[in-house]
């Protein structure tokens, strides 16, 4: 009993990182979605005190995008062993990180996590780095390891979305901004390359289209491929307009499955850069995915998305943003799981072609009204 409520009363005292918190690490080692799900508490950080240095330790993908994000001013790659890697880790690499993150002289880390993940490993590298203040979410006491810390209640407690989440986290320590839009910059150059490459494949930058985005990592979250085609052939004939198909190059055999005999698709797969990508994404007319990055791009960049959405994660939803969010409720729903554990993937089978082309036609309307200005005669 004392221990519990000694467990509250350090979670439950907030306090504010002054003017002399002026270079703090930020420490996101998921993927690229995950990132910019925490980018409006990254800028509450940076609005706090104008002149903090703010770097981001990041994972290959989440590095990606760093770049693009103008609260952060550097970023530092790491492979954690504590997050899924291919291969074993190397203690080696440990250490050295250790020891380029002490000389970073950091007065503050925050150690971003889903409730799934335990911060306490990124607590003790920042603790043997010497960074005296650090802040994360925690289930269970974590004694000298974090100095400010919020007692952990999901899922228990019910969940938020990712964004509130962080932004909960980073209000513990004075840090808030009214402007809660998720963040991302595309620079002018993408806009001339993207043209060229769109020109390429026989598509115009200035003429309305749609993209469509087919993948996802996880096979629990894929609608599948031949309804896709089929929204293209149905959303292409009522519009007249393309449909662009976006994937990495590990999707190409996807996205040809998706546009194959298609008059209106056009295959993307592995043709785009990252800032190409996010340019395609702002310009849309209606992106429609899968619950993947390509959501949160377009939630970063104001574009209308139809979400189709796996139950297997509440907190993921797209983030003010025009949208629709399509599934078919499961009573598995909230699996967490990367294969559907049922077989059935009846959260997503369950969402049809009209359901798909319907979301589709009405953000399309709210965003163009009215439609049949848009619409070329047969």
């Amino acid at each position: 009993m004392i221990e519990a409520h000694a467990r509250k009363n350090a979670a439950a005292e907030p306090r504010d990182w002054g003017a002399d918190v002026k270079r703090i690490l930020c420490i996101r080692l998921d993927n690229l979605g995950d990132v910019l799900m925490t980018t409006p508490a990254i800028h509450a950080l940076r609005k706090a005190q104008p002149d903090r240095y703010i770097t981001l330790l990041a994972s290959r993908s989440g590095m990606a995008v760093a770049r693009f994000i103008d609260d952060i001013d550097q970023v530092i790659e790491y492979h954690a062993p504590w997050v899924k890697q291919p291969g074993p880790a190397d203690p080696v690499k440990d250490l050295a990180m250790r020891e380029r993150l002490a000389q970073g002289q950091f007065d503050a880390a925050v150690i971003f996590t889903v409730y799934s993940q335990n911060p306490l490993p990124a607590a003790m590298l920042c603790h043997l780095t010497g960074i005296p203040l650090r802040l994360a979410h925690c289930r269970e006491n974590p004694y000298g390891l974090l100095t400010d810390w919020v007692q952990e209640t999901e899922p228990q407690q019910g969940t938020r979305h990712e964004v509130e989440r962080q932004l909960a986290l980073v209000a513990q320590v004075g840090a808030r901004a009214a402007d809660l839009h998720m963040r991302f910059t595309v620079p002018d150059d993408d806009a001339v390359s993207l043209a060229q490459k769109l020109q390429a494949h026989g598509a115009d930058f200035d003429a309305p289209y749609i993209v469509v985005h087919p993948g996802a990592t996880a096979a629990s979250r894929r609608w599948p491929a031949e309804r896709f085609a089929q929204f293209i052939r149905r959303i292409g004939a009522d519009m007249k307009w393309p449909v662009l198909v976006t994937g990495s190059q590990d999707e190409s055999a996807l996205v040809r499955e998706v546009c194959d005999s298609n008059l209106y698709a056009v295959d993307m797969a592995g043709a785009l850069e990252l800032g190409e990508l996010a340019m395609l994404i702002q310009r849309a007319q209606v992106l429609v995915s899968n619950n993947s990055g390509p959501v949160h791009l377009a939630s970063a960049l104001n574009t209308p998305v139809v979400d189709l959405y796996a139950l297997t994660n509440p907190q993921h939803m797209p983030w003010l943003t025009p949208h629709r969010v399509l599934y078919q409720d499961v009573p598995c729903r909230w699996c967490y799981r990367s294969v559907c554990p049922e077989g059935h993937h009846a959260c997503l089978t369950g969402v049809t072609v009209d359901d798909a082309v319907s979301a589709a036609t009405a953000l399309i309307e709210a965003k163009h009204p009215p439609l049949q200005l848009l619409i070329q005669p047969c």
